[in-house]
């Protein structure tokens, strides 16, 4: 199977009224339950760009926020494995009405392991 990152900006929740939040997570929880018992789910989580952060450089140096320039930032993540795009594109539907906001899919590169890929 593959895994895709279903996800959405940084302040695309804002919209919702502080009254409503609660049946967000509750809608939310409840497709994250689904994923788990389809047995596609992999981690899930959402981004909180007030809390400590840094940045590493190449060179290891580390420096205490603020993050690179950025046109969009995650504001939260939903990963799945399944066989198809399509099938992504289904769980990002269900993300995207729990969540009342627009999810994007990507696709993650394959993970090869190279001393496995000689043993086959």
């Amino acid at each position: 199977m593959t895994r895709y990152l279903i996800s959405f900006e940084n302040g695309a929740m804002d919209h919702i009224p502080q009254g409503d939040l609660p049946d967000v997570a509750e809608a939310a929880h409840a497709v994250v339950q689904e994923a788990k018992d389809a047995g596609v789910f992999v981690f899930t989580g959402g981004l909180d760009y007030d809390a400590k952060h840094a940045v590493v450089a190449t060179d290891g140096m580390v420096i205490d926020g603020p993050y690179p320039e950025s046109k969009e930032l995650i504001g939260g993540v939903f990963v799945v494995d399944v066989p198809t795009w399509e099938a992504a594109l289904e769980w990002a539907a269900k993300v995207a009405v729990a969540c009342r906001c627009a999810q994007e899919v990507r696709e993650f590169f394959p993970f090869r392991r190279p001393d496995l890929e000689k043993s086959r």
